[in-house]
């Protein structure tokens, strides 16, 4: 689809980007590849995901822009730009690209330096924010308390700097919600990442053998806010009768300590870890499984449970943050208490004891409940955004994302 209107120049700054492997960064690839399709003119500036200086590389979904970054010790893929090596980069990047609008998915080093230049030269700033305090925790060898200061400044961090974009937008009400109460942001506008469902449907003619046993699926970043450890649990509370199987699909900074976790119960036959998969692979994965399940506790939205639905498979999901937007009890899943594998066991199993024909009406209620998550009514709403809309122009965006 391409805009009636003249092209833009759209520069999106992402401190976590493709290849890497959370819902920022499938965003940021999904936006960018989005508006190229649409004919504008899409720039990406996020770090490089090695050592070595920066680089530029022209990809399908626009011309992304390589930061010198560094590793964190404490986590696997995500690295950091500072600010004094980034600084200049950024203003000249500007003066080479001459951005309308610039799109922030983060307020940490790059979207936080790419605000200030914007503002300096009086560019349209859109600000997305994709964070949680919590998706920080794992990550800080510090106690608790410390830990909750550590939150307070990044909530008043993101205020500050996100307070200077002409829009703030986030995936769901609840996000939006405790954005106004702790980063003290006034207008904050509820939009979906958006997803095209389609793709993760069956083909015409295209069959995908069944898995050979009752199986559940996850996918995601294997880290501590995930609580992949609950669903081990859960799977070995599962009656016998089931033989119920879990596939993991991701990788992270908690893989081996699930490993042993699998190990020590005794479940190495029943519990396969696929790391790392293609879209193709994942998509294949949806389709065959026959529960979808995310017990994290810091979704602001899931995009991969929106992908498992959108493939119209049942779903388990943590009964905390934005994820309860994603369940009718007993229509299309339940939702379960965060942390309790015994409640989380007797929710698969009410599942497994459905007849197909049960499975089957609770996979296509999932399939009509992403309707409301269209990815180009995401894309028409930012591209309005990026041309000078205003919260108020978007307020009746659908809701309940």
């Amino acid at each position: 689809m391409t805009s009636p209107q003249s092209p833009l120049t759209i520069l999106i700054a992402a401190d976590t980007y493709a290849p890497q492997v959370n819902g920022a960064a499938q965003f940021g690839y999904r936006l960018a590849k989005g508006m190229t399709a649409r004919g504008h003119d899409v720039h990406v500036l996020a770090p490089r995901g090695d050592n070595g200086k920066s680089y530029t590389e022209f990809l399908p979904e626009g011309t992304v822009h390589r930061l010198h970054s560094h590793s964190v010790p404490t986590h696997v893929y995500f690295r950091v730009c500072l600010p004094w090596e980034i600084k200049k980069e950024i203003s000249l990047l500007f003066d080479r690209v001459q951005p309308d609008v610039v799109h922030v998915q983060s307020h940490y080093m790059i979207g936080e330096h790419v605000v200030y230049e914007a503002q300096k030269r009086g560019v349209r700033i859109v600000a997305t924010n994709h964070f949680m305090p919590e998706n920080l925790n794992p990550f800080l060898p510090f106690p608790q308390w410390l830990k909750d200061i550590i939150g307070r400044v990044s909530w008043r961090d993101m205020g500050k700097v996100m307070g200077r974009a002409d829009v703030v937008t986030t995936p769901t009400p609840l996000a939006a919600k405790a954005m106004r109460e702790h980063a003290f942001l006034g207008n904050v506008l509820p939009l979906s990442n958006g997803i095209e469902s389609s793709d993760y449907s069956l083909r015409p003619g295209e069959a995908v053998k069944a898995n050979e046993f009752s199986t559940v699926l996850f996918a995601g970043r294997l880290a501590e806010e995930k609580h992949v450890d609950v669903l081990i649990d859960a799977v070995a509370k599962t009656p016998v009768r089931l033989n119920v199987h879990l596939e993991i699909i991701g990788g992270g900074e908690v893989k081996a300590a699930l490993k042993a976790q699998v190990a020590r119960l005794g479940l190495d036959g029943r519990v396969k870890f696929f790391g790392l998969a293609s879209d193709e692979e994942l998509r294949k994965a949806y389709i065959r499984a026959d529960v979808f399940c995310m017990p994290g506790t810091a979704e602001l939205q899931s995009l991969v449970t929106l992908e498992a639905m959108s493939a119209s498979t049942p779903v388990v999901l943590a009964n905390a943050m934005a994820l309860p937007h994603l369940v009718q009890d007993g229509r299309n899943g339940y939702l379960f208490r965060p942390m309790d594998s015994t409640d989380l066991a007797e929710k698969i199993t009410a599942i497994l004891d459905l007849s197909e024909a049960g499975r089957r009406a609770m996979g296509q209620a999932s399939f009509a409940m992403v309707g409301k998550h269209s990815l180009e009514g995401t894309l028409d709403t930012f591209e309005a955004l990026y041309r000078g809309g205003s919260y108020e122009d978007h307020m009746v965006a659908p809701k309940d994302h």
